[in-house]
Formats: C-alpha cells, sequence, structure tokens
C-alpha cells in the first residue's frame, strides 16, 4: 500500500504538494497515478507518471495548474498543486499501476494509499 502525504488547508490560488511513497517490490517498475474524490462524486483521474518518469498525463481540469513527478531514488511520487481553486477540494490518493488500462482509468490501479485531504477555501 501507498503513503500519501501533503494534504491540509489552502487558500484558493495557493499551492501544495503533495507525496506518494512507495514500499513494495512493484513500485519502482510502475506507473503512479494520483485521483481525487470530492463529496458525493465520482473518483477522478489527476495525473499520473510512468515507472521512467519519462511520461506524464494530466487531467484536464488541472492541466498547466499541477506538476507530477518522480524521485526514483527515494521511492517518491510528488504532486505539485499550483493556482488552487475551491473545486480542487477533495480526498487525494495514489496508486499503482497495472495491466494495459489506459493511465486514465482508475481501475487500473491498485495498492491504493489511504488519502490525503485537500481543502481549497474561496
Amino acid at each position: 500500500q501507498l503513503q500519501a502525504s501533503g494534504g491540509g488547508l489552502v487558500q484558493a490560488g495557493g499551492s501544495l504538494r503533495l507525496s506518494c511513497a512507495g514500499s513494495g517490490s512493484t513500485f519502482s517498475t510502475s506507473g503512479v497515478g494520483w485521483f481525487r474524490q470530492a463529496p458525493g462524486k465520482e473518483r477522478e483521474f489527476v495525473a499520473a507518471i510512468t515507472y521512467d518518469g519519462r511520461r506524464k498525463y494530466y487531467g484536464d481540469s488541472v492541466k498547466g495548474r499541477f506538476a507530477i513527478s518522480r524521485d526514483i531514488a527515494q521511492n517518491t511520487v510528488d504532486l505539485q498543486m499550483n493556482n488552487l481553486m475551491p473545486e480542487d477540494t477533495a480526498v487525494y490518493y495514489c496508486a499503482e499501476k497495472y495491466g494495459s488500462f489506459y493511465y486514465t482509468e482508475k481501475h487500473g490501479y491498485n495498492h491504493w494509499g489511504q488519502g490525503t485531504l485537500v481543502t481549497v477555501s474561496s
């Protein structure tokens, strides 16, 4: 299971950096994705990165504001979130990709972390 951290309360326009720590044997050879889920809504794709960090994918609602990165030596995947908006408020989860699903498809992930809450006030 992965460990997500870094959530908190921030004003609109502010920034937060989330971190996902992996400890299992598959983390370093797996793509990693960030998803979020707001109350009463479906879990939504946010961003993903390949095992080697060479390719990155973003949801339409966060393009240009969020950036995903990977530290292979530290076994972490970070999500830098800038220009946050109230609609970014959600619990953010990280997970490992498996199989041949698209990076945006939540059914293609396992080892979900416990989530970290991000609250953006207006």
